[in-house]
Parts: structure tokens; C-alpha cells; sequence
């Protein structure tokens, strides 16, 4: 058995540790470019932490999903305020960002020479500034991931910069930053969350040290889930979720992910959908399809009874089976409101297109197994 497992240098999480934002930034430098999402006015209270640390702060909305131009924009501001240390404040969007600015800070040439797919995917040379990232969602793991999901418009992609060197310095999770998150919204990165600990669990490359934090962060999910989305104020499910969330990151980082994600990439590239609202949309249809397929190629293998653990795990029921599962996520899919792919766009001429993407997509390539272009259109027809 052989396995890698990095992450970022130091995680700090509780209720509360927001506080100690001020002063950590301080021991990486004097002047934080901060990443913030579309309203840039919920960073005040850090901005006033980073200015009582005596760090001096430039800030950089984020519109939306992170593009490539906004990135290249933003690491320019970056430059010409000389700031030396990047912080990330938000959803999975400006933490992407604030690491892809990191990089881009400390390696020479422009952002096409590192990108994958639609670039020239050459490696980083040099270890990006020192980044600090602080979600305020509990959802993508952004926060302990080595890689920045930017969408491409010109190729109508969503692809990749990925280095070892981008894995932040400081992680800090505070999970009072998620109280306020409106029910679909807590629904929509909740079961983001949910896919990052399913799909690495199950992925051809699980290993021991992913495997515990994906079955306690499922756990967690399972029982907390349903309460942060119909109570959002109820502290212990949102310290729950913001742990799933963040074993999430650690664990799809070391372990891979699968087909969610690999058709997660090229719909969030064609389609204005929301990222956690297509992996919600596609989770029990994959489970399915991975079923399928493995009753009928690999029967009594390993993904069978990795499916059959996520049951139990899932509904509390050491005699569940592995469809068992696949049913809990189709009800509480459903009951989070969840809608088809359609309400974006994703229409049944769009299938061919779409599935052909996928099967390139690096996230396909840690599914549990290989799955044919025809089960691939049927998940996405099932999931419209």
C-alpha cells in the first residue's frame, strides 16, 4: 500500500476563531490582498481584525464563479499594491481565486502557462504567497485543497490550476460564518459537501487515512444536514457541516473524486449553474449508475461494499444495502428542494456534448470504475 496525503500547513477551527485572524495574517506579512465574494461588505469585521494585526489590506470582489480574466485582473491589483500575502474570504469562489492569485504572485509568465486543458499545464516552480483562507460556507473544502476550479468563457470550461506549491498556510474555519446562510444555499453546499466524502470513500484512489475522515464527515452530514437547512441557527449542525465540509477538502485532495464531478466541470462551463446545485443534482443518479455498473462487472468487489458502508452510514442502519443509500440521498435531495439540471439550461441536446467533456474531465478517472458513454448520457438524462 502506498499513499500520499498533504494539505494545508496549519487548520484552525471553533466557533469563534475568526478572531484570531488579525494576528495570524501578521506572521506571513504587512499587506493581504482579500478575496472577498460578491458582497464585500460581509469582510468588514475581518478587515477590522487585519487592520488591529497591523496588516494592512487591498480587497477584490469577486462577481461570481471565478474566470480566468478575473484572475489575471485580480493578481495584477495584487502586484501593483505590492501586497504579500493573499487571504480568501467566502464561498468555494474567492478561496479558488485567492489561491490562484497566490500562485500566480510568486511564478513568472501569465496564467494560460499553468492551466489544465485549456493551457499549457506547466508545473508551478516556486511555492505561491502565503494564503489564508477562511470559508464562510460549508460545502466545496476549498480551504484545504491544492487546486483553483476557474471557469473559462472563451472555451466554455471549467478547468484547473493545480499545484502542491498552492496549498494554503493557514485554513480557518469558523463555523458561526455559516449561520446566516439562507436554507437553499445551505442545501445546495451541503450536499457539495456530501459528494466530496461519498466520491472519495468510493474513488479507485481511497486510501486508510481518507477513509476515516470521509465515514465520520458522512456521519456528520447524515444527521446535521436536514437541521442546518430547516433550523440554519442551530450551532451544533453547523459546526457539523463545517466539519464535513472541511474533511470533504482534505479528503477529495488525497483521494480523487468521480463522475459527479467529472460532469460537474463542463456543465458549470456551459451553464450558469451553481456548482453545489449540479453535484446535488447528479449525486443519486452517479450512486446509482456506479451500482449498476459494478453489479454487473465487478460483482462482491470493492465498490459494492464501499457503497454498502456509505449506507449504513447514511441511515444509521447496519442492514441497509447499498440501494439503501441511493434512496436516503434521493429523499433528502427532495426534501432540500433540489432542482433538475433543466432550470440552467441543460437540455437533452446538450447530452452528447456534455458526456464526451466528462469522460476527459480528471475527476472521472478516480471513479470506482470505468463507466461507457451510454451509462454516462443515461446519468445526465436521469438528472435533467
Amino acid at each position: 500500500m502506498r499513499f500520499e496525503f498533504a494539505t494545508a500547513t496549519r487548520v484552525l477551527f471553533g466557533p469563534g476563531v475568526l478572531r484570531d485572524a488579525g494576528t495570524a495574517a501578521r506572521e506571513f506579512g504587512r499587506h493581504a490582498f482579500v478575496v472577498t465574494g460578491r458582497e464585500p461588505r460581509r469582510a468588514e469585521h475581518l478587515l477590522d481584525l487585519l487592520a488591529a494585526g497591523d496588516v494592512a489590506a487591498t480587497t477584490f470582489a469577486l462577481a461570481g464563479e471565478p474566470t480566468t480574466d478575473a484572475v489575471i485582473a485580480a493578481a495584477a491589483q495584487a502586484r501593483d499594491a505590492k501586497c504579500d500575502l493573499v487571504v480568501g474570504f467566502g464561498g468555494g469562489s474567492p478561496l479558488d481565486a485567492a489561491k490562484a492569485v497566490a500562485a500566480l504572485l510568486t511564478n513568472h509568465g501569465g496564467l494560460l502557462d499553468y492551466l489544465e486543458v485549456v493551457g499549457r499545464a506547466q508545473p508551478l516552480v516556486h511555492p505561491a504567497a502565503p494564503c489564508v483562507t477562511i470559508p464562510t460556507t460549508a460545502g466545496t473544502g476549498a480551504e484545504v485543497t491544492r487546486n483553483a476550479v476557474l471557469a473559462s468563457p472563451a472555451h466554455q470550461l471549467k478547468v484547473s490550476l493545480r499545484s502542491p506549491h498552492m496549498l494554503p498556510r493557514l485554513a480557518l474555519v469558523d463555523p458561526e460564518l455559516t449561520h446566516g446562510l439562507p436554507p437553499a444555499l445551505t442545501a445546495s453546499t451541503g450536499l457539495d459537501a456530501l459528494t466530496q466524502l461519498i466520491e472519495p470513500f468510493v474513488s479507485s484512489r481511497a486510501n486508510p487515512l481518507t477513509d476515516g475522515l470521509c465515514a465520520e464527515g458522512i456521519r456528520r452530514a447524515a444527521r446535521s444536514l436536514r437541521l442546518a437547512f430547516h433550523d440554519g441557527r442551530c450551532a451544533a449542525a453547523r459546526e457539523d457541516m463545517a466539519l464535513a465540509s472541511l474533511f470533504g477538502g482534505l479528503a477529495l485532495a488525497n483521494a480523487g473524486l468521480g463522475a459527479v464531478h467529472g460532469f460537474a466541470a463542463p456543465i458549470g462551463g456551459m451553464f450558469p449553474a451553481p456548482h453545489g446545485a449540479v453535484c446535488a443534482a447528479l449525486l443519486a443518479h452517479v450512486m446509482a449508475a456506479n451500482l449498476q455498473a459494478a453489479r454487473a462487472r465487478l460483482p462482491g468487489g470493492e465498490t459494492l461494499r464501499r457503497y454498502t458502508e456509505v449506507a449504513h452510514l447514511l441511515t444509521g442502519d447496519f442492514t441497509a444495502t447499498a440501494e439503501d443509500g441511493v434512496h436516503w440521498v434521493r429523499a433528502l435531495v427532495a426534501e432540500l428542494q433540489i432542482p433538475g439540471l433543466r432550470v440552467y439550461g441543460v437540455a437533452a441536446e446538450h447530452v452528447s456534448i456534455l458526456v464526451e467533456r466528462a469522460a476527459q474531465a480528471s475527476s472521472m478517472k478516480s471513479n470506482p470504475l470505468p463507466l461507457t458513454a451510454g451509462e454516462l448520457a443515461d446519468i445526465l438524462g436521469r438528472s435533467l
